[in-house]
């Protein structure tokens, strides 16, 4: 994503997301399908017990299309959004979490330990740019870490896919979640991709300073990166530690916990997980 097209460089979120913005959310099939793909992927990062009803909060909901991801996986959810036009689409479309509207940068405005989990999908990044004068972005995410690290019940996690711009702004977004109090730290998905490449904060609540993080999806090469790790690096440098998880297991592997939620799934086949070509 160049700098020149990234939303949040372009007006603050509640803005940005005006009603036209936001109709894109429940009328563009390719921006659904990969809003839905990163979603599910923040769930399985969740690493929640299968079969059981969880309470989650959804940072970021926007129109819902998250929130559908939630649905599917079994689990009950409340979303909280600052574009007044993006909760309204949500509620065109009668999504069955419940809507806040609040500014994420002003901390989350729920009870200590309520959520069981939190997943948020394109949104944090946002917490970086000063829209205002008395916007501090350092302020404002320090914020946000603490009262959402309260809010999680202990030993839980919670994922955030975002759009890191540079190194100083991942190690911004990393240090003051560990200042709040989080272990984690960085799973890359596809690293060798320029354009499939996601980025996944996963947070947890309690445990070591050095926590094992999830598998990275990878055709060749994956990379996780501790918040430790991260802290200790000098010059930029970065310790990996590598991991391999193929495309095709993770997705013969979702596809079986959805025969085992009883959800109609398709067969196997030789094309299963096979990397199609970037172009024809």
């Amino acid at each position: 994503m160049s700098h020149g097209k990234r939303p949040e460089l372009t007006a603050p979120p509640e803005f940005f997301y005006n009603e036209e913005e936001a109709r894109k959310y429940s009328q563009n099939s390719r921006m659904m399908e990969i809003q839905g793909e990163m979603s599910e992927r923040a769930i399985e990062l969740l690493e929640l017990p299968e079969n059981e009803t969880k309470f989650l909060l959804d940072i970021g909901c926007g129109s819902g299309l998250s929130g559908e991801a939630l649905d599917d996986a079994g689990h009950v959810w409340i979303g909280l959004d600052i574009s007044t036009a993006m909760l309204n689409v949500a509620k065109e479309r009668k999504v069955s979490g419940d809507l806040v509207l609040s500014d994420m940068g002003q901390g989350i405005p729920f009870k200590p330990g309520c959520f069981d989990g939190a997943i948020s999908i394109s949104a944090l990044q946002w917490l970086c740019n000063a829209d205002k004068t008395s916007h501090n972005p350092v302020t404002r995410l320090y914020k946000f870490f603490t009262t959402m690290y309260a809010v999680l019940n202990t030993g839980t996690r919670a994922v955030f896919q975002f759009y890191p711009s540079d190194e100083n702004q991942l190690n911004l977004i990393t240090s003051q979640a560990r200042r709040a109090g989080f272990n984690g730290g960085v799973v890359i998905d596809f690293p060798e991709s320029t354009k499939a490449k996601k980025y996944f904060l996963v947070l947890m609540v309690g445990g070591t300073g050095n926590p094992t993080l999830p598998q990275p999806l990878t055709h060749q090469l994956g990379s996780t990166i501790t918040m430790t790790e991260r802290d200790t690096s000098s010059k930029g440098k970065r310790s990996r530690n590598v991991k391999l998880k193929n495309v095709k297991q993770w997705i013969v592997a979702k596809k079986e916990r959805r025969r085992r939620q009883g959800k109609e799934t398709r067969d196997d086949n030789k094309f299963t997980g096979r990397k199609r070509p970037d172009k024809f």
